[in-house]
């Protein structure tokens, strides 16, 4: 639509946002009429009309086959709309049109935002079905005229209430019609199902909708005061009640056809099992973070008493092989805590990846200064944990090995994302310039312990690659590629 009103027509952008406020509530319209409905609005010359919107109604058969948007139509060959712009009035005169063998009544409905007339909407409805109507669709067709007047008046949609109409209530979930005192003139059988479920156990027609709602909650005071308001229908507004067994979400849309306030229309919808869902996978949420929590914290119970273990060990080896073992269950901690105050199961490795490197500079026999450059980005809880341990491990044996006792140096760890989706990858690349690698080294048969276990997880856990050889000028490169998945949005 952007593109079609600034191609063909002299609207500026404040009209244009009017027209996207009209599309995002016709839907309404469409479906209270029965009908198709177009959106046409004239070109900047003044002699054709173009289509920028299209809606076809849930509630009854299409006029329109084909997609309307876009066509362009000579000024004087449809008079209904050129009665309906010149003159701001809604025009229904004339004999219904034939599409196909099928009759179809045409209407137009002068756009108005303030003083100015921006289009015209065509109200298309499909004869091929016309019966006597029933109660509930006779309080649609009258529901439907109050808002075609008031299009033509500028009084609807409402300013500054924009409309999802994907989690909105739509007429066909349930309609009650007010009239000027918030009293039920008509409720659909929907609607009706919905207050039973909230605990009523009459009629509603008859009885004032704010009061009786505001009975069916189970909070009184001030806010009892507001759902009445709210209920009656007296200001645009979408709120839900929950009561009983069930949870309903309500929107009132104030009726002022001529101006003056003759009722309103309350669309409503049991959100009763959504709600429920909601709530399970919140408390589901919950008790997986409580559940990292604890891991975290009987992770760093185990690394407590192994620390214990090494104080009181004779054994230089032995306390060496017990702290190794505290720094391995530690960064598997560091994962855990990190997940436990995230809502989903993906992590920011950056974070992981700096204290990791800081705890396993804490060991360095020199004045060693780690560093980190580029990006690990968003990664899965299965893809964090293994690569922590192998972070730990590789750090560790170039500090251990690289460097001697009071020596200085430098260790850098860069990450690298490539490609996407399915092929995305992530390249670490950890490199010191300590003393590297003794002659003849092979990382791939070396027996100690570290190595095996990053030869391990990045084989069999990531399903990558492991590698390390001299750096180019001094010390040792180690470089660590697997895939992972694409970054996906938090929600």
């Amino acid at each position: 639509m952007n593109d079609l009103v600034r191609q063909h027509t002299a609207l500026d952008d404040s009209d244009l946002e009017w027209l996207h406020l009209l599309v995002s509530e016709w839907q309404l319209l469409s479906d209270l009429s029965f009908a198709d409905l177009v959106l046409w609005v004239p070109t900047s010359d003044g002699t054709r009309y173009v289509s920028v919107a299209q809606m076809r109604p849930n509630t009854g058969p299409t006029s329109y086959q084909d997609d309307m948007v876009g066509h362009l139509v000579p000024r004087g060959r449809r008079p209904m709309l050129d009665a309906a712009l010149d003159e701001g009035r809604i025009v229904r005169e004339g004999d219904p049109e034939w599409r196909e063998e099928v009759p179809v009544r045409v209407e137009s409905i002068p756009v108005r935002r303030e003083s100015r007339v921006l289009g015209v909407i065509a109200r298309n409805t499909n004869l091929l079905t016309v019966r006597t109507p029933s109660r509930l669709e006779l309080t649609y067709l009258q529901s439907a005229s109050d808002l075609a007047q008031m299009i033509a008046a500028g009084a609807f949609p409402f300013p500054n209430q924009q409309v999802d109409m994907d989690a909105s209530p739509r007429a066909g979930d349930g309609l009650i019609r007010l009239d000027a005192d918030g009293v039920v003139q008509y409720a659909s059988p929907n609607a009706l199902s919905a207050y039973h479920r909230l605990g009523l156990a009459a009629d509603l027609v008859g009885h004032d909708l704010g009061r009786t709602t505001a009975e069916l909650a189970p909070v009184r005071g001030p806010v009892d005061e507001a759902l009445v308001k709210l209920a009656s229908g007296w200001a645009p507004r979408e709120f839900e009640v929950e009561g009983g067994d069930g949870v309903i979400q309500l929107r009132a849309i104030p009726l002022k056809p001529k101006g003056l306030h003759i009722g309103s229309l309350v669309l409503l919808r049991d959100v009763t099992e959504l709600r429920r869902r909601e709530r399970e996978l919140i408390t589901k949420d919950a008790t997986i973070r409580e559940i990292h929590h604890r891991v975290k914290n009987n992770l760093q119970t185990v690394a407590a008493l192994l620390r214990l273990q090494a104080r009181r060990m004779d054994s230089a080896q032995g306390r060496e092989a017990l702290n190794e073992a505290v720094r391995r269950v530690g960064s598997i901690a560091i994962v855990h805590e990190t997940l436990s105050q995230n809502l989903d199961e993906r992590v920011e490795f950056d974070d992981i990846a700096d204290r990791v490197l800081a705890m396993v500079a804490e060991i360095s026999p020199g004045k060693v200064t780690g560093r980190r450059t580029g990006r690990f980005g968003i990664l899965e809880a299965e893809v964090a944990t293994p690569l922590s341990m192998v972070l730990t491990e590789v750090l560790q044996n170039a500090l251990e090995h690289g460097f001697g006792p009071g020596v200085q140096g430098t260790v850098e760890v860069s990450a690298v994302r490539s490609g996407s989706g399915e092929e995305s990858r992530l390249t670490v690349v950890v490199q010191d310039d300590g003393r590297g690698l003794p002659e003849g080294f092979d990382p791939q048969r070396a027996g100690n312990l570290g190595l095996q276990i990053v030869r391990t997880l990045v084989e069999g856990e990531l399903g990558g690659t492991f590698d390390m050889v001299p750096a180019p000028e001094r010390g040792t490169r180690v470089v660590l590629d697997f895939p992972v998945r694409a970054e996906k949005q938090k929600h």
